[in-house]
């Protein structure tokens, strides 16, 4: 079975496997306080240019997602999220769990008439508009209404959901109106390394540790075993983080673990080259699609493709020995399906896909 159902089927990179059996017998420090989690931290820091960022090591993308958001949040604030943000659709409740709603916007709802083609285009690409962003904030802090839950802060990801990809002047622009409102922006990068990879990204590192108050830098989808590096932009939110972050389970007493692996990622450039394979490969399957004719329920530049297929080509494609994930109904005959590439997926395993593609 050839599988492209997520990013995260294989182990870590072998560096970080070698590096891991090299220094097991090493005593360290505990929580985080050992050489290693120091060393990563300066790397990250030099990588983003900017010496000022608190970085924290969390095992995984909801523990960081809920971590977070119980910390910058106070009881009576939501997040705003798309309606397709990670937060709203695969955590089960996490946010909401910590006594916080998230507040799930559809573009096409905030944007008016006049630019209701933009507000589409945003929609399919689960991305926020800055406008609808806006509009929702005007609107709610307009009307005073301390009856409902206030907007606290404003979530993303880079890449969406549907693998789109935020522009540098978008990330401006909703960095703007989150100042104007006094509310951090907060950055999920789970996927950060294949968006960072991608032809199609003009946003850097340093644009993030800029234009964010908060961000994180997904390990377990891009290289490592498990793990994910929090860095706070911004000194205003990142008060007791530590605390919380122990009260929410978010902490492992071997922290050596997720330092070592972002130690290993952030040398050499290591954390985009690893990725930059399955950007390759994700544009073949692309390509390999299209030249079918098959349409795409978003238009992804990462590792994520979604292309809509009948169910009689998903039976054929399973029936050749690949795997791939639902991702949402068209209609009674037509689904939207994901392919998903990693840091480790292989060349042949590309070729054998673009073959049975061609005789659909």
């Amino acid at each position: 079975m050839i599988r492209f159902e997520n990013d995260y089927l294989e182990g870590c990179i072998p560096e970080i496997l070698e590096k891991l059996v090299n220094t097991n017998y090493e005593q360290m420090p505990g929580y985080r306080l050992d050489d290693y989690c120091e060393t990563a931290s300066r790397k990250i820091k030099d990588s983003c240019n900017a010496d000022y960022l608190d970085v924290h090591y969390l095992v995984g993308g909801t523990q960081a997602n809920m971590t977070v958001l119980d910390a910058i949040l106070r009881p009576h604030q939501g997040v705003v999220s798309t309606i397709l943000g990670h937060i709203n659709v695969h955590e089960v409740g996490a946010i909401e769990g910590r006594g916080h709603k998230v507040l799930a916007l559809y573009n096409t709802d905030y944007i008016n008439e006049d630019n209701i083609e933009l507000a589409q285009q945003f929609d399919e690409e689960s991305k926020l508009s800055p406008q609808t962003l806006k509009n929702y904030l005007e609107d709610y802090f307009k009307k005073d209404d301390w009856h409902t839950v206030q907007p606290g802060a404003v979530y993303i990801s880079h890449p969406t959901e549907r693998g789109a990809l935020y522009t540098k002047d978008e990330l401006i622009q909703l960095k703007a109106i989150c100042d104007e409102y006094e509310m951090p922006l907060y950055l999920d990068g789970a996927r950060l390394a294949y968006a960072l990879a991608s032809e199609e990204n003009d946003i850097e590192l340093e644009d993030l540790a800029k234009y964010c108050d908060i961000f994180y830098i997904g390990g377990t989808k891009c290289g490592a075993l498990f793990g994910e590096a929090v860095c706070f932009s911004n000194k205003k939110y990142n008060k007791d983080f530590r605390n919380i972050t122990k009260h929410n389970g978010a902490i492992i007493a071997k922290g050596r673990l997720l330092g070592l692996q972002f130690d290993v990622l952030f040398t050499d450039n290591t954390y985009i080259d690893k990725c930059r394979d399955a950007y390759i490969f994700a544009m073949r399957i692309k390509r390999a699609f299209e030249n079918k004719n098959i349409d795409f329920i978003a238009n992804s530049f990462t590792n994520q493709q979604f292309p809509i297929l009948s169910k009689e080509q998903q039976s054929y494609i399973k029936s050749c020995g690949i795997n791939f994930n639902y991702e949402a109904k068209i209609d009674d005959d037509f689904d939207a399906v994901r392919f998903c590439t990693d840091w480790a997926t292989k060349k042949e395993d590309i070729e054998y896909l673009e073959n049975v593609i061609s005789k659909l």
